[in-house]
């Protein structure tokens, strides 16, 4: 797989190395075991996979690129490049506007732009209609576009099974970026519903097999399905493809349940007829990271910090794994730990800031479980190191720690 130029300062002298090392151990990634940095009185347990994906380490290269090849042009963002609050200030920093926030919200009206500027397409992609009225005002997106390779994936899977006849039913947040943006490529193809979990697929499930009507169907679905969509028609062939962050899992689960509805409705030996396989879509990276994930909870843990955007989706459903085992803590960077004591995080059911106190077990040793989103640099992650190390005045120096994995990538 190739490497991107990635800036310096999202790298870090302490995860970068763990991962380097890891990388050279295990080419083929076969193994889950988390990497443990120990120190004496305090553990660390790092994910297999976390942090910085493909896409998002093409999208920043060629965000950063644009900046460097356009001196004295105006450069904007149509939205957040990715979700992470650090790499969008600094980019900012650098001079690029975002022409939108990331729920479709305009900041700068797209009549101010000129075919001069520069707009940059984040790595969540765009709908054909933003796209479209960018081209009305003479702006190339082309040069720019930081789609991922995943997400577009996920849009040829559609436009192929769509040209068979085939419904494309998307598990996603509805209005996410990246779900907006596959829903108007999919209904270019076909019709579209999306479906935000199981308990939505279960209801959608009751209307394939005939179990509820079509007026249930366009109330539990509003806002959620394409113009002239018809469940009696449409509804007789599917395919699911997802929200690259969502949890894998969750999709196959999803796709299981609703195949299962069509052989319910139609019969196994006519399956073939009523559903398509589409588990090739499934992203690599969310893959790994959610596999990787459940191997480091699996190995124990007395509490999980995971560090990410809190608007970021992949991050969330890492934190949902966690704390279904575990007191987890939702940071987006170390600022956010105060002290041994109190610890700020974010709330991913009441979608809020909050504070514990008393969050940091006194067990010794203590094993300290730590992950990130797919879109948080590892720098961010050696700043939470470092700050709960200095909580641990006889931990042992951070090279005796590094040690064995300098020793095993020889």
């Amino acid at each position: 797989m190739r490497s991107f130029d990635v800036p310096v300062f999202y790298k870090s002298p302490i995860i970068t190395r763990v991962k380097e090392a890891r990388r050279v151990m295990d080419p083929r990634k076969r193994d889950l075991d988390p990497s443990v940095l120990d120190f004496g009185p305090v553990r660390f347990k790092l994910a297999r996979h976390f942090g910085f994906c493909y896409g998002v380490e093409n999208a920043i290269e060629i965000a950063y690129r644009a900046l460097e090849e356009n001196p004295g042009r105006r450069v904007f963002l149509l939205s957040e490049m990715i979700h992470n609050p650090h790499v969008n200030d600094d980019l900012q920093r650098r001079g690029i506007r975002f022409l939108r926030t990331t729920e479709g919200e305009q900041l700068i009206p797209f009549d101010e732009l000129t075919p001069d500027d520069i707009v940059i397409i984040p790595a969540f992609g765009a709908s054909l209609e933003v796209q479209a009225d960018l081209a009305l005002r003479g702006v190339e997106t082309a040069r720019y576009d930081t789609t991922c390779p995943f997400v577009e994936k996920v849009w040829k899977k559609s436009s192929q099974i769509g040209g068979k006849s085939y419904t494309i039913v998307v598990h996603g947040k509805r209005f996410h970026e990246e779900t907006r943006a596959t829903f108007s490529h999919a209904k270019e193809a076909a019709p579209v519903v999306v479906v935000r979990d199981l308990d939505e697929s279960e209801a959608l499930a009751r209307v394939i097999r005939g179990e509820a009507d079509a007026a249930f169907f366009f109330e539990r679905f509003a806002d959620r399905f394409s113009a002239g969509f018809d469940p009696d028609r449409d509804l007789r062939r599917i395919g699911v493809v997802n929200q690259t962050t969502m949890l894998a899992t969750e999709t196959q689960a999803i796709a299981d349940l609703l195949r299962q509805a069509m052989i319910d409705r139609y019969g196994a030996a006519e399956i073939q007829d009523h559903f398509a396989d589409t588990s090739d879509t499934l992203c690599y990276a969310t893959n790994e990271n959610q596999s990787a994930t459940l191997a480091l909870i699996e190995s124990g843990g007395d509490v999980a910090v995971v560090v990410g955007g809190y608007n970021s989706s992949n991050t969330s459903h890492l934190v949902e794994l966690c704390e279904a085992a575990m007191p987890t803590f939702f940071v987006k960077d170390a600022d956010e730990i105060l002290s041994p004591t109190r610890i700020r995080h974010f709330d991913i059911h009441a979608k809020t800031e909050r504070e514990t106190t008393d969050w940091l077990p006194a067990k010794r040793p203590l094993d300290v479980v730590l992950t990130a989103g797919a879109s948080c640099p590892d720098a961010l992650l050696d700043e939470v190191v470092r700050k709960l190390l200095a909580w641990f005045p006889d931990a042992c120096p951070l090279e005796e720690a590094l040690a064995p994995f300098e020793a095993a990538a020889v």
